[in-house]
């Protein structure tokens, strides 16, 4: 069950606001007391309430909004609970003082903004002889094992706990809690109103994640990046799991590169099936893996990992992903699409850039590697065995195919372009692996200068696609993936517009 906060200065906001969750299938509704600009009217609040609620009143050292005194705001949740409100969430501190009445459930609560204690197995204790109906422990991830640390405390849990971590790397906790125990977790009205740190929407929670869905036998997929908040791939993924009707959820996973190994063992331990890699972990998470596929050892970079008897296999769908979305830039630009002593400047070194190369290097293309950082750009280029160019003097080289492996160019900074206009020719093919915005600035350039040109959404489409069957088995919807992600980069799109405007 999803508990849906809401927190409105106005008790007409905060009924009316209610009224339309329920309508739209909400179970559970937090009432924040503390947002409301008078003293609550808690009769007129729950009189005719469409849910059951979770009433709340959070002090401002617990990061709420309450103005008044202690006492004042003690009253108020008697009142509640006199009222017959379904939950009141009491702090562990004050529990002692407020006895139980009626049928009120109580919600003995810790929460801690800055970390997640090493000693959560003894706060859970001490909490249980509080008289709680049910727990909830909720603490800030500063790792990816803080999560599973949470996790594997609700699990054990004899009371009811609702427990999972705060912030961008406490996604996984907020999704799957359910999944380990937990009765239910907390989402906001939409996104521009979150709670708590890294709080999802509710749409989110319930629509995306499919939150309710989620068993002991759900396959766990996610992708792991640092950054990762861009990314499209939980988008996509859950989109064509959902479409296929597979019973899996696929999660963002914020994870940075210090530790990485220890975070993907941790991560592990809480079911993951497999996992989409991006920057920038395609070259250190091979040391994670336990089989690697022959052609992934010879890029050194991998983007899939998936769990196979007992261990990892590491491979890598961006490189045939790459030269298919090429081959059909040439073919809408004059019908060959051989690639044999074709010569082609790849923008970039990193993971990306190691597997377009390499798979360009096998078709037979005459590569050219130029990169930000010379050392980097050297050292693939002489394990290819091609050609390097400085990043200065990446314009002089006359190629055919120009391919962007760097990120210049992605959402947000959608005014960078990593190859100046001027340098562009009518004769070039130019093929861009950035995917959001689908029209980055540099494919804009290149249109207008003639060019013929790829988007990375051709590239992205197919890698997630061969990740998808990898994972579960069964073939793609690939147009669906297409119509979804072309759609979420218009409404992206539209968003900014709005913005601006």
């Amino acid at each position: 069950m999803i508990c849906v906060s809401l927190g409105r200065t106005r008790h007409s906001s905060i009924m009316e606001e209610h009224r339309v969750l329920a309508e739209r299938g909400a179970e559970l509704v937090e009432l924040r007391l503390d947002f409301m600009r008078k003293r609550p009217d808690i009769g007129r609040l729950l009189q005719n309430r469409p849910t059951p609620v979770v009433v709340t009143c959070r002090r401002r050292v617990d990061r709420g909004r309450w103005a008044g005194t202690e006492d004042q705001r003690q009253l108020l949740l008697r009142e509640a609970i006199i009222a017959g409100a379904e939950y009141v969430d009491i702090e562990e501190d004050i529990a002692g003082g407020i006895p139980r009445y009626g049928s009120t459930k109580r919600i003995v609560s810790y929460h801690n903004f800055d970390e997640t204690p090493l000693d959560l197995q003894e706060i859970h204790r001490r909490m249980t002889q509080l008289d709680p109906d049910v727990i909830k422990i909720v603490t800030m991830a500063n790792s990816p094992a803080d999560n599973a640390r949470v996790l594997q405390m609700v699990q054990a849990s004899q009371v009811p706990t609702v427990g999972f971590c705060m912030g961008e790397m406490g996604t996984v906790s907020r999704i799957l809690c359910g999944r380990f125990g937990s009765p239910f977790t907390y989402a906001s009205f939409s996104r521009e109103r979150e709670m708590a740190p890294g709080q999802l929407s509710w749409i989110e929670v319930r629509n995306l994640y499919r939150f309710s869905k989620i068993t002991r036998d759900t396959k766990i997929l996610g992708v792991i990046g640092d950054p990762i908040a861009h990314s499209r791939s939980p988008l996509l993924h859950n989109a064509a799991l959902r479409r296929q009707g597979i019973d899996a959820v696929y999660l963002p996973l914020r994870i940075p590169a210090e530790g990485l190994q220890d975070s993907l063992r941790e991560l592990a331990q809480l079911g993951f099936a497999g996992f989409s890699v991006t920057i920038p972990h395609k070259e250190s998470v091979m040391e994670f893996a336990t089989e690697v596929e022959a052609e992934t050892d010879l890029i050194g970079a991998s983007n899939t990992l998936v769990r196979r008897n007992g261990g990892w296999f590491a491979t890598n769908t961006d490189a045939p992903a790459a030269l298919d979305a090429i081959r059909v830039g040439l073919q809408g630009s004059g019908g060959v699409t051989e690639l044999q002593g074709r010569r082609i400047m790849i923008l970039g070194a990193g993971g990306a850039a190691r597997a377009v190369a390499h798979a360009l290097v096998r078709a037979g293309a005459a590569v050219t590697i130029t990169n930000r950082s010379r050392n980097r750009g050297k050292t693939l280029a002489e394990e290819l065995n091609c050609q390097y160019v400085s990043w200065e003097n990446r314009g002089v080289e006359q190629v055919e195919v120009l391919v962007n492996c760097t990120p210049i160019g992605m959402h947000p900074n959608v005014d960078a372009t990593p190859f100046e206009e001027h340098w562009l020719r009518d004769d070039m093919l130019v093929f861009d692996t950035v995917y959001n915005p689908e029209q980055t600035l540099l494919l804009k350039h290149a249109r207008e200068r003639g060019c013929s040109t790829v988007g990375g959404i051709e590239m992205f489409i197919r890698q997630a696609a061969m990740q998808f069957e990898m994972f579960t088995g069964q073939p793609a919807p690939m147009d669906y993936m297409m119509e979804t992600l072309r759609q979420a980069n218009s409404a992206a799109r539209m968003v900014v517009k709005t913005d601006e405007g």
